[in-house]
């Protein structure tokens, strides 16, 4: 049987500016989506996700 390569979930979650966060790329891998989708999933399906869901650092 071959071994199965798994990441802690713990792992893809950051802290940053007090806020727990996990990034686009990380949540990409998680689900198995090109990242490039998964963002434009998200862009297009706003009223789906709530206001929190994702923010863009500057």
């Amino acid at each position: 049987m071959e071994e199965s390569k798994t990441t802690p979930i713990q792992s893809m979650i950051y802290e940053i500016r007090g806020h727990k966060v996990m990034l686009d790329s990380d949540l990409g891998q998680l689900y198995g989506v090109e990242l490039k989708v998964m963002n434009q999933t998200v862009k297009r399906n706003t009223v789906l996700f709530p206001s929190d869901f994702m923010f863009q650092l500057t």
